[in-house]
């Protein structure tokens, strides 16, 4: 099964500490705060990081995701209980009081099928209320970043509290038109056998501008802004898209 890493127990414990700096985050938590939002739904929450951050400073959230190990790690963390998690994708969440609805890292592009895409964007415009907001973050194509995703075998050593050094490395499998697949491989400690490798597959749509915007018209959404992400300039664009008049 792909994306192993999210749904897989095992290797979803082991996210945080192998995703590293979440510096990215700080641009959202200022996006919310200029936007004047109270009550946000943070799409793909994974393991519950950003979600964690709005509540932290006062927010209603929601955090919803489809890979339930990664909720469980959420749910498991401290301050948890000031977020409603959700165990689904988008169109799942039935409220539509929300002013602000998030997705950050990869979400967006791993939605790749056209059908579920669209679907997404419509039901985080139901989620919101008049005047609301979504935004979301995007690789540009042209910066072809796959092409620095395969790593020596070599990779990086991690210590994981509990768990031990965890070795992992990526490789790009296949590139096709704007899909993108690779695979992640993780040797991690064992007791009785010394170590055990998993491997978690993805596939990232990367999305032009111009069909990003026309994707969130389409849906009933007002492009007001796309800004280059700050920790990661000329790589990525953030989408700023208003549910009709403020």
């Amino acid at each position: 099964m792909s994306d192993e890493e999210f749904r897989d127990p095992r290797l979803a414990c082991l996210y945080d500490a192998l995703d590293g700096d979440r510096g990215d985050l700080a641009a959202y938590l200022a996006v919310a705060q200029e936007l004047q939002a109270q009550r946000a739904l943070d799409v793909g929450c994974g393991t519950g990081t950003f979600a964690l951050l709005l509540a932290g400073r006062g927010y209603d959230v929601i955090g919803v995701d489809p890979a339930g190990a990664s909720v469980q790690v959420a749910q498991a963390k401290p301050g948890a209980q000031q977020v409603r998690w959700l165990v689904g994708d988008a169109p799942s969440v039935q409220v539509d009081d929300r002013d602000l609805v998030t997705m950050t890292a990869n979400t967006a592009q791993l939605i790749i099928e056209p059908e579920a895409w669209a679907s997404t964007l419509s039901a985080c415009r139901s989620a919101l209320v008049p005047g609301g907001h979504l935004v979301f973050e995007t690789r540009r194509p042209s910066a072809r970043a796959w092409e620095a995703w395969t790593a020596p075998r070599t990779g990086r050593d991690t210590h994981v509290e509990g768990v031990g050094a965890v070795h992992s490395y990526v490789e790009t499998l296949v590139v096709e038109e704007a899909l993108v697949t690779f695979r992640w491989t993780y040797v991690l400690p064992d007791a009785r056998e010394g170590s055990v490798t998993s491997t978690s597959i993805s596939t990232l749509r990367f999305r032009e501008q111009a069909e990003l915007e026309d994707d969130v018209r389409r849906a009933g959404l007002e492009v007001v802004d796309v800004r280059e992400a700050p920790d990661r300039p000329g790589q990525e664009l953030v989408v700023i898209a208003r549910n009709g008049p403020a």
